[in-house]
């Protein structure tokens, strides 16, 4: 049973929500057509990247991504949800596709050099960029010294920026757990930074609800992955548990509970 601070946030319901509509159909008709119009709603955008995500429905990624093609006039905003939509869609693709997955990130990296020429302070979208890159340098050999360089500037730049968001922090475990390269003493490392990206999203949940507000469920879900590294099931239950909470659809979160349920 979870304590009142624990419940999910109204952002969270809204995910729910917003991908509930989408999975009956209306990505592409009335739901969405509000998009196209100058006013967009970027919390249900925001909605709408991670049901896909969440779901792993590459489709209806693909059909933001649409929505969000460059457009007259420019928008930090509107390139930001495209590089979040890209990168979804590159660690979608990241384990079958890998054509498709090279392509995604280096897209991500490209609308995020949009965003930040708009906003050079915006710490969430050089920490998104900076998880791109270590994307891009997984994905294409030749480009690993340069794009895992760029990749650490970035973050470190986010890091310096926003030492407290709870974003930049998941995406600066997320670039150590990720890396082929680490270590047992690098995974140690990654899970006290995902431990403290969940402490600081709960925090977060307490302020309005403002963009970007993603990244909650995936915390609570590094944490889990991290401890069934270590053998730890029911440290990583409770996490998983949160993490589905907060996003009833997330098929990763899912399969790792039936992992430990099933033995």
């Amino acid at each position: 049973m979870f304590s009142n601070n624990q419940r999910p946030s109204a952002r969270a319901y809204r995910i729910r929500d917003a991908g509930r509509i989408c999975a009956r159909g209306l990505l592409l008709g009335l739901a969405c057509a509000s998009v196209r119009a100058a006013d967009v709603n970027w919390e249900d955008m925001e909605s709408r990247i991670q049901y896909g995500y969440y779901t792993e429905d590459a489709r209806s990624l693909h059909n933001v991504m649409e929505l969000l093609a460059p457009a007259e006039g420019a928008d930090a905003s509107r390139s930001y949800y495209a590089g979040l939509a890209n990168y979804r869609l590159a660690q979608l693709a990241a384990k079958g596709d890998k054509g498709q997955a090279k392509a995604a990130a280096n897209a991500c990296v490209s609308r995020l050099d949009e965003a930040l020429r708009e906003r050079k302070d915006f710490a969430d979208a050089l920490a998104l960029q900076s998880a791109c890159l270590d994307e891009v340098a997984m994905l294409s050999a030749w480009k690993t010294p340069f794009a895992a360089s760029r990749s650490g500037e970035q973050i470190e730049k986010a890091r310096h920026l926003a030492p407290r968001n709870p974003r930049v922090l998941l995406l600066d475990a997320v670039n150590l757990y990720e890396r082929p390269s680490s270590t047992a003493a690098d995974k140690a490392r990654a899970l006290s930074g995902f431990k403290r990206a969940a402490e600081a999203f709960e925090a977060e949940r307490q302020e309005t609800a403002h963009t970007p507000g993603w990244g909650a469920a995936e915390a609570y879900v590094y944490v889990a992955r991290c401890a069934l590294d270590k053998g730890a099931t029911l440290e990583a239950r409770d996490a998983l548990e949160r993490a589905l909470l907060i996003a009833p659809e997330f098929a990763q979160a899912r399969r790792l509970m039936s992992r430990i349920t099933t033995g």
